[in-house]
């Protein structure tokens, strides 16, 4: 892939970089995830859509996740330019839904801005292996970056910006988070993290 950090269109927008962590995974977090990505696995993508009724659409619907984020599928909008990141420091609360650990922003965190459209963030949630993969390598940790628009005009109202980890040296944003992460390693809960900076999050590959 020539540049990552572009806007890439699959079934929706999305845009990957990679990243370095020592985020890894606790047994007990393995033993009760709802669902993994692991093909062949009763939990895996050929199940999703058996494992609960509203998952249904991951049966019966079409290119339905993880997508692998090949070099022949993936179109690459270079006229778009860098993406327009406008974020801001925002109380939060930190989340352990068992399948992903999320990140809700409670007021306005800023936005990001793709092709005139301000898209205004809402949430990030990392899954562990990744959710998808590039040219079929599939990496330790994914954030997603979830920005919702109400432009009226506007067809696709999600823009979803995701970053792709490998365990490393500790990644900064991530040790901010980790002590109530723990604290939450084996039951579902959410802690509440005060104001955290979404600016601090590193975009790009190999930061």
């Amino acid at each position: 892939m020539r540049n990552p950090s572009k806007l890439l269109f699959v079934s929706s927008l999305f845009i990957v970089g990679v990243l370095f962590s020592n985020f890894t995974a606790t047994a007990a977090q393995e033993r009760t995830r709802e669902f993994d990505y692991i093909e062949g696995s009763e939990k895996g993508p050929s199940h999703w859509g058996e494992i609960q009724k509203n998952w249904a659409a991951c049966k019966n619907g079409s290119m339905q996740s993880p997508i692998d984020l090949s070099s022949r599928r993936v179109k690459v909008i270079s006229q778009l330019g860098e993406l327009e990141i406008n974020y801001k420091p925002c109380n939060s609360t930190v989340k352990n839904r068992s399948h992903d650990i999320l990140l809700q922003w409670e007021d306005d965190a800023g936005s990001i801005r793709i092709n005139g459209t301000d898209y205004f963030l809402e949430q990030g949630h990392w899954h562990s292996p990744s959710e998808h993969s590039i040219n079929g390598r599939r990496y330790d940790l994914e954030l997603h970056m979830v920005h919702v628009t109400e432009d009226p005009s506007v067809k696709n109202k999600i823009a979803v910006v995701g970053l792709f980890y490998k365990i490393g040296q500790p990644d900064a944003f991530l040790s901010k988070l980790m002590r109530n992460i723990a604290s939450m390693a084996e039951i579902k809960a959410e802690r509440n993290m005060g104001v955290i900076d979404p600016r601090e999050i590193k975009m790009g590959c190999n930061k």
